[in-house]
């Protein structure tokens, strides 16, 4: 009782105030600049690619070769076999991105949906958002915000989806920022004991997908702006309906409660009544807990950096040897009959070539929206919700995942991945059919 005071004092409660209403405004605000509706961060993003445009990509380019060295600098690049691969796809990565910055490569690379697509609209917005992310994640979840909605949400997110309360902030940072800033927190809240790996993973892989500007990207691909709100509100719905039900099979339902390198962890305290006065009670306890604001900068940016590093190199490897799959061979036309039967049972128009875009999502989630084109509308909607919703793909999401301290294997995630993909195909359909 003594600490009451101490906890409640108007330090504690400004700091919890003041940094959390910032770390919201920048990550959940949509402000309009020239006639551009988006969160702070996303401007600031495009501000910073647009004013140096010559600079942008250098360090990008410095980003990678920083990727490429930092395993063999930690000595960390032949500890297993997974290490060897990645640290040699960081090289091919570095490669990649030089020949690109320089034009120097052959028409199939430079092609504009090939190597300029991932470089100018993956890589190098990717690396400037992820470290400016972490400057800000530094205010949204060090102060007591998490802390704050975790009590609030802990009656929905914990029968729903088996995460904790302050999960929340996480499916909302995706949406709204990037799934990669969304990955950063739950990477930097599971080493720091706050989830366990299953949380992680199913945070990781049913929360943190591609951001709202992207979305506003394949509708405006797919001509579905005219129906903008109802696009957004049915791919949330179905987004978080997959998640409720892929935490309950196999093989998220079978990855162990533990904590991170053995650690007892940080649960949330289970709240029953008072749910406000709690909330306020754990928010000023994390406020007064808090590292200074400098520290807590210098922490979340050089996290920040060092999932960059490991990104993007892999964005442009392994985003690359997808996209040419998909340009050049029939690789997707088989694994499209995974789909088939579905799209086909569901009556849907165009239903093979519905089942390929739907495979095609795996390498980056943009691709299905330009097979489906001159599709009927049906088909427009399903495979535009789809791409979101299935949330994995190899071109930025899986190697994002993949950097971070959440140790899943790539088999694992692309069951996940088949996984999301049907359950979307199967619930998003009807609703095509009920609402357009």
């Amino acid at each position: 009782m003594p600490q009451e005071p101490i906890v409640n004092s108007i330090s504690n409660v400004l700091k919890f105030i003041g940094f959390s209403l910032i770390g919201i405004f920048v990550f959940f605000v949509p402000i309009t600049v020239n006639g551009t509706s988006s969160i702070p961060l996303d401007h600031t993003v495009t501000w910073i690619n647009t004013t140096f445009p010559s600079l942008t990509p250098i360090y990008a380019l410095l980003l990678i070769l920083g990727g490429v060295i930092y395993p063999f600098i930690t000595k960390t690049w032949n500890q297993n076999i997974f290490n060897i691969v990645f640290s040699l796809l960081k090289i091919v990565g570095l490669a990649v991105g030089l020949i690109i910055y320089l034009k120097l490569g052959p028409d199939w690379l430079m092609n504009e949906y090939v190597g300029p697509f991932l470089f100018d609209l993956l890589v190098v917005p990717v690396g400037i958002m992820v470290p400016l992310g972490g400057v800000f994640l530094s205010l949204l979840i060090g102060y007591g915000l998490f802390e704050f909605i975790g009590v609030l949400f802990q009656r929905v997110m914990k029968p729903i989806w088996k995460t904790p309360g302050r999960s929340a902030v996480n499916a909302m940072a995706s949406f709204v920022a990037s799934f990669a800033v969304g990955i950063l927190i739950t990477n930097r809240e599971f080493k720091e004991g706050k989830y366990t790996i299953k949380q992680a993973v199913i945070i990781a892989t049913g929360f943190s997908t591609v951001t709202v500007s992207f979305m506003v990207i394949v509708a405006k691909t797919l001509d579905l702006m005219s129906i903008w709100n109802l696009y957004f509100a049915v791919t949330a719905f179905v987004t978080f309906l997959v998640t409720a039900i892929t935490v309950r099979i196999w093989p998220i339902s079978k990855i162990p409660d533990e904590y991170y390198n053995g650690m007892e962890g940080e649960p949330e305290k289970v709240i029953k009544n008072n749910y406000l006065q709690n909330a306020w009670k754990e928010a000023m306890e994390a406020s007064n807990n808090a590292p200074n604001l400098g520290k807590n900068i210098w922490v979340n940016l050089r996290d920040g950096i060092i999932m960059t590093m490991n990104i993007l190199p892999t964005i442009l490897s392994i985003g690359l040897i997808g996209i040419l799959l998909a340009e050049y061979t029939p690789i997707f036309d088989y694994i499209g009959y995974i789909f088939y039967p579905f799209t086909a049972l569901l009556q849907l128009p165009d239903a093979f070539l519905t089942a390929k875009a739907a495979a095609i999502g795996v390498t980056e989630m943009f691709l299905p929206a330009l097979l489906v084109v001159e599709a009927a509308l049906v088909t427009k909607f399903v495979i535009a919700v789809v791409c979101v919703s299935s949330i994995l793909f190899f071109s930025a999401s899986i190697p994002c995942i993949l950097a971070t301290e959440i140790k899943i294997s790539i088999p694992k995630l692309i069951v996940i991945w088949i996984e999301r993909t049907i359950l979307s195909l199967i619930i998003v359909t009807p609703l095509a059919y009920l609402l357009l």
